[in-house]
C-alpha cells in the first residue's frame, strides 16, 4: 500500500492546447477553456498522468493563437486537475462492477480493472451466467457484483488513443487480498484457532 501521505488521486498543474469553435466568443474567459478542457481531458487516460477525474480550475487560457488556414482559435492552458494513476504493486480496495466466465471487473476509482479468474483465488471458481457470480466448488465462497475487494494492481498498459482498450490487471491470490467477506472470516477462523491452541 502506499504511505499514509500518498494516494491514488492526485491534484495536478497541467498543461493542454484546446481549440475555441469559429464564431464562440471565447476571449481567453477560462470558463469557455475550462469546459473544452473538460471534454478533452476527463475520463481519458493519460501514460504521464493516469485518469484525469476532473479538471478543476483553468489558471490561464492565455489569448489564443490564430493558426493560418484554420477555423478555431487555439488556447495553451494551464489548469488543475485531479488524476487517478495506480501504481504497479499498489494494494487498492474496490467494487466487484461485473462479472463474465473469465474473471470479474473491479471498479478502482474511475477505472476497472479485470480480475482474472485464475487470480482470486486457489479454489476452483465456476461462473455462474445465472446468478452472475464465480462460486468455488470446495467451499460456499461466491464472488458477485457488488462486493468489496481488495486486490493488488499487477499489470498496467495505458492506450491514449483509445481510453477503453486500456488495462489493468489485478490480483487476490496473495495473503490479506480478496473479498472483504473472505478476509473476514479467514480472521474470525484463525483468532477461533489461536484461542484454542492458547487453551
Amino acid at each position: 500500500m502506499r504511505e499514509e501521505s500518498e494516494s491514488v488521486y492526485e491534484g495536478r498543474r497541467l498543461a493542454d492546447t484546446v481549440e475555441g469553435r469559429p464564431g464562440a466568443v471565447w476571449e481567453g474567459k477560462p470558463g469557455g477553456v475550462e469546459r473544452r478542457l473538460q471534454d478533452k481531458r476527463e475520463g481519458r487516460m493519460d501514460e504521464d498522468v493516469g485518469s484525469v477525474v476532473s479538471v478543476v480550475s483553468v489558471r490561464d487560457g492565455g489569448e489564443g493563437t490564430v493558426l493560418p488556414g484554420r477555423a478555431g482559435v487555439y488556447y495553451e492552458a494551464e489548469f488543475d486537475a485531479i488524476t487517478f494513476d495506480p501504481s504497479m504493486q499498489e494494494v487498492v480496495d474496490g467494487e466487484v462492477v461485473e462479472v463474465v466466465a473469465f474473471g470479474a471487473f473491479v471498479g478502482i476509482g474511475p477505472v476497472d480493472g479485470l480480475l482474472h479468474v485464475s487470480q482470486i483465488s486457489n479454489e476452483y471458481l465456476a461462473y455462474d451466467g445465472e446468478n452472475q457470480q464465480l462460486a468455488s466448488t470446495e467451499s460456499n465462497r461466491t464472488l458477485s457484483v457488488g462486493d468489496s475487494v481488495r486486490v493488488r494492481v499487477v499489470t498496467k498498459s495505458i492506450d491514449e488513443r483509445n481510453p477503453r482498450d486500456s488495462k489493468i490487471g489485478l490480483t487476490a491470490k496473495q495473503p490479506g487480498l480478496g473479498k472483504h467477506g473472505w478476509l473476514e472470516d479467514d480472521r474470525r477462523a484463525n483468532a477461533a484457532t489461536t484461542e484454542t491452541e492458547g487453551v
